[in-house]
Formats: structure tokens, C-alpha cells, sequence
């Protein structure tokens, strides 16, 4: 069997790696990016993913995975390309067709079709659709389906899988046809639906974090007021055994639970009032972070007649990994550094270089810095000392103080 991935980034290279090493299914992995492609082709992963190179290395060595820039005649085609929205929060689903487009062509009967993108609601269909005005012959003769991924960047070679999917086809024959195809690697149990049902599953599922992660930022804002430590109230209240509060942080990144909830919110706005206000709310608890930062800095200069070096810890989303894609600490530290002539310095121990800024280690930054702002909580920021003699600004629980 021959699987056709459209976008090696994030989800897309290593589900194809999965699929090739332990499903033993012949993949071409597509990307309109040529170091991606060459890089793959080379055994070089692009991303930082634990464990994963070695493994790409092994199934291109064995001939199993091979990356190109247009995809080629297969019986199985996945489309694993990003989804990002519009200046007002309104899903871009241009890319998903782009790549749809792009595979019309190879179509033949019996095929299967995927789209593992997170889209909004009635995407699957739409796509259906425009397969089938291009090729009518094939209306009733492949099998299209949707099913979201659900992974843990840093665990994703266990996650993927592990854990259970949610398939959705526009028919039953697409559904059983798709979970056909990740019964040969996932070892989750495959849960069964229409593609609408699974569409909107993986929408609730990042906006439900979203609104739980906005309930722990909201009380952070409640405790810097009442003089309360948030971190050691969350620890307290957790002890009831029916209270599972999240950790407060800096706002919220990512491609997922930063962006899946306006798919909701554009669709349907009279009904979604709690998802977008949890979005208000994470929002501006990035806008409050960096606002911290700027009054200590003002408040620094007054006392010492002289500029601040502030260290600005962490740019990812999240803690230890590489992915900066919607980060609130990167645009905490592009507003601090509009707003502030002190020397401030970029830390991000999990990238080698940045187009914008210049990077510093991180035991640099804390040695030289007055005052230092925890932006992502990586593990090796947990290894540095305390110090009386710095302003700390610890939005990520580093020393939970």
C-alpha cells in the first residue's frame, strides 16, 4: 500500500514516519518546501521531536519514506497542511484546497481521502464536494473521511500511537475504509462517527482547554491583586478531589488551542459567548505579562538612575519545545522591546538561531540580568538559583513564588 502525506510540519512528518515504521506502509510525504523535502530525504528532521530523527532515518534508509514537492499517484492521500485564520479570526481553510486540488488528478477508484487538518465545520464535505464537481465519475467510488490528530508535542512517536481517534467519514463505507487504514499503526481504539461530529471534536476538545487554562490566568490576575500566591492557592485547592485546576501562564500558544476556538466563535458567535471570552481573557493575559515587564523596567530605572539588562526567558508556546507558532511569550517580548530602551536579552534554549533576535544562553542571561521574566517554563530554567538580588517575574511557576 502507498499513503501520499500533503505537509511534512508538526503532525505531517511524523504521522508519515508512524504509518512507514510501524504500519509498513510505503509513504510519499509532500511539502512545497524544498529544505523540508531535502532535509527529509536526507534523514534530517526539521522539527524537534524526541526520538524521531532516529526513526526517520531508519525508514528512509529502508527505502520506506520518501519526500517530494508534488505527490505522485497513491491509494491513500492525507491532508496534514496548516489551517490558520484571517486578520478577524474568520478559519483559512485556502491550503486544505490547494492541497485537495493538487491530488484531484491521481484520484482513482477505491482510494481513500483524509483530512487531518483541524478545519471548521462542513470542510470534509466542502472538499467532497469539489472532488467530485472535478471528477464526477468518482462520486460513490472513494472513500473520504476526517480525523483529527491529538498529540503532546515532546511524546508524539507514543502518542500517535496510543491514543484513541475519532473517524469520521461522509459515509459509513469512508469511516470503516479510514479506520481500516489506522488500524495498521494506531493502537488506540478508533472510535467511529460522521464527519461533521469529528470535525467538531476536535474543536471542543482545544476549546475546552482553552477555557480551563482561561479560568487559571483569570485567578492568577485575582491573586496579583488580592497579594495572594496563585501557585501555592491552585496546589491547595487541587487537594479536593473533584478540582483539577490548570497552571496559570503567560497566555496561550500554539496551532491548536490558540486558534481552534475562533473556528467555533466565526461559525457560530450568539452561541459561544464562554469560548470566546476564554479567548478575550488569554489574550490579554499576555498584554498584562508584558505591561508587568514594562512598569518593572520604568520602576527599575527611577530607583537606579540607570537601564535595566532584562532577560526575557523562553519564546516557544510551550515548555521544551521549538514551536513558536502563535507564542504570547514572543509577542510579550516584541512589545517589551517596543516600549523599552533597556538591554534586554532573548532566551530560547531550544532554538539554535532567530530571524529577529539574537539569542543568549540562558546561564548568561540570568548571570548578567536585573531583572528576569519566566516567560515558558523550560526544564533547564529550573536549575537556575534563586536570587534576592534580581527582580523575578515569574509567570510560568518556575520558583513558584
Amino acid at each position: 500500500m502507498k499513503a501520499c502525506f500533503m505537509g511534512l510540519g508538526y503532525i505531517g512528518l511524523p504521522t508519515a514516519i508512524i504509518a512507514a515504521k510501524e504500519g509498513g506502509i510505503d509513504i510519499l510525504g509532500v511539502d512545497i518546501n524544498p529544505s523540508v523535502v531535502e532535509q527529509t530525504n536526507e534523514g534530517h528532521l526539521h522539527i524537534i521531536e524526541p526520538g524521531m530523527e532516529v526513526m526517520l532515518q531508519d525508514v528512509v534508509k529502508a527505502g520506506k519514506l520518501t519526500a517530494k514537492t508534488t505527490p505522485e499517484v497513491a491509494d491513500a492521500y492525507f491532508i496534514v497542511v496548516p489551517t490558520p485564520f484571517k486578520g478577524n479570526h474568520e478559519p483559512d481553510i485556502s491550503y486544505v484546497e490547494a492541497a485537495t486540488r493538487s491530488v484531484v488528478p491521481l484520484l482513482k477508484d477505491g482510494d481513500l481521502y483524509v483530512i487531518e487538518s483541524t478545519s471548521p465545520v462542513g470542510t470534509t464535505e466542502r472538499m467532497a464536494e469539489l472532488i467530485f464537481k472535478l471528477r464526477p465519475e468518482l462520486r460513490g467510488k472513494i472513500y473520504i473521511a476526517y480525523c483529527p490528530e491529538r498529540v503532546l508535542p515532546g511524546n508524539v512517536i507514543y502518542e500517535l500511537v496510543h491514543n484513541d481517534r475519532v473517524i469520521g467519514g461522509i459515509d459509513d463505507a469512508s469511516t470503516r475504509k479510514a479506520q481500516e487504514f489506522y488500524s495498521r499503526f494506531v493502537k488506540g481504539n478508533l472510535h467511529p462517527t460522521n464527519a461533521r461530529t469529528a470535525e467538531m471534536c476536535k474543536l471542543t476538545e482545544n476549546s475546552s482547554r482553552d477555557v480551563q487554562i482561561a479560568f487559571a490566568n483569570e485567578l492568577s490576575l485575582i491573586c496579583d491583586r488580592a497579594g495572594i500566591n496563585v501557585w501555592e492557592l491552585i496546589e491547595l485547592a487541587n487537594k479536593h478531589p473533584r478540582v483539577n485546576i490548570l497552571r496559570p501562564g503567560c497566555g496561550v500558544g500554539g496551532h491548536c488551542i490558540a486558534v481552534d476556538p475562533y473556528f467555533i466563535t466565526a461559525a457560530y458567535p450568539d452561541e459561544s459567548t464562554l469560548i470566546a471570552d476564554a479567548r478575550r481573557i488569554n489574550n490579554y493575559k499576555a498584554a498584562w505579562c508584558a505591561e508587568k515587564v514594562i512598569n518593572a523596567i520604568l520602576n527599575f530605572e527611577l530607583e537606579h538612575s540607570r537601564k535595566p539588562t532584562v532577560a526575557m526567558m523562553g519564546l516557544a508556546f510551550k515548555p521544551d519545545i521549538d514551536d513558536l507558532r502563535e507564542s504570547p511569550a514572543k509577542s510579550i517580548v516584541a512589545k517589551v522591546m517596543q516600549s523599552s530602551t533597556a538591554h534586554i536579552l532573548v532566551v530560547e534554549p531550544n532554538v539554535a538561531e532567530h530571524p529577529v533576535y539574537k539569542l543568549t544562553d540562558y546561564r548568561t542571561a540570568y548571570d548578567k540580568a536585573d531583572i528576569v521574566v519566566f516567560l515558558t517554563g523550560h526544564t533547564p530554567f529550573k536549575s537556575l538559583p534563586w536570587s534576592d538580588k534580581k527582580i523575578i517575574l515569574d509567570f510560568c511557576g518556575i520558583f513558584k513564588k
